[in-house]
């Protein structure tokens, strides 16, 4: 028998757990950092500007 080729196992879960830290820290800097307030500030902002023009 050949050698198989391929994704393992072992080398799908690391993959998965990897992506799973990097989303937990995403998650936690968009919500602590404050980008959803700037967001509805800017959108207040720009709606305040489209009523005044």
């Amino acid at each position: 028998m050949g050698k198989n080729k391929g994704i393992t196992l072992v080398a799908l879960v690391i993959t998965i757990i990897v992506m799973l830290i990097l989303v937990g820290v995403s998650i936690t800097v968009a919500i602590n950092g404050g980008l959803f307030g700037t967001a509805e500030n800017a959108k207040d902002r720009t709606k305040t500007a489209v009523e005044a023009e």
